[in-house]
């Protein structure tokens, strides 16, 4: 017990960089993945290409490639980010493909019928998306979104590889110097499901707000 005391305040630091970092990339991931899923459905090419290209190459390639590519590659063309600038930068890029897919599926998942009863009603293109695709669109995103998320947490563990004082970088750093392995790893996956818990609860309050009158 007295060596979870002594051990409990540098991964709780950890934790709050983990936190910090895992809400600022979902809070951009979500963006980049309504503006690459709508990329992928616009009716100009160059966009859609455009669109296209981004998702394939950021979900047909390792996001911890992606990682050392922007932290180490990126000097050598004369641009050196800063560890949490490349980390979130990845995460970002990574997981906002993997929603671009989620909000392009999710928006064509909604019944024909309905653009066609709104075009009937005379609602602009605007009007449509925000009043009668995208609520119902957004129903269909919300349970995948809320597993990238939990995945997103998880996959915030890489950034430690960039000298990044996370909580896997705090867990690994007291491994080395106190050799209490068990100890220390099993905080860590106490630490990580005390973290992602309440995430899973958030989403799926949003999922009851959003669905009251609409299941």
């Amino acid at each position: 017990m007295q060596s979870i005391l002594v051990l409990l305040p540098s991964l709780l630091q950890g934790a709050v960089v983990t936190i910090e970092i895992t809400l600022i990339s979902a809070v951009l991931s979500f963006f980049m993945a309504f503006i690459a899923g709508f990329g992928r459905l616009s009716k100009f090419f160059i966009i859609r290409m455009i669109a296209s290209i981004y998702i394939e190459v950021f979900r047909g390639t390792s996001l911890l490639v992606q990682l050392f590519w922007l932290y180490f590659a990126l000097p050598m063309f004369g641009l050196q980010l800063p560890p949490m600038v490349a980390g979130i930068i990845a995460l970002v890029l990574n997981y906002g493909a993997y929603g671009a897919e989620v909000v392009r599926s999710a928006i064509l998942a909604v019944p024909k019928g309905q653009t066609e009863a709104s075009i009937a009603l005379n609602l602009s293109n605007w009007q449509r998306m925000r009043l009668v695709i995208l609520p119902q669109a957004l129903l269909i995103m919300l349970p995948t979104f809320g597993n990238n998320l939990i995945e997103l947490l998880k996959s915030t563990s890489l950034v430690s590889l960039v000298t990044i004082a996370d909580l896997t970088f705090k867990g690994i750093e007291l491994q080395t110097t106190t050799l209490q392995s068990t100890t220390i790893f099993s905080l860590l996956l106490i630490l990580y499901f005390v973290i992602a818990y309440p995430l899973s609860l958030g989403v799926r309050w949003i999922e009851r707000r959003v669905s009251v009158g609409r299941m």
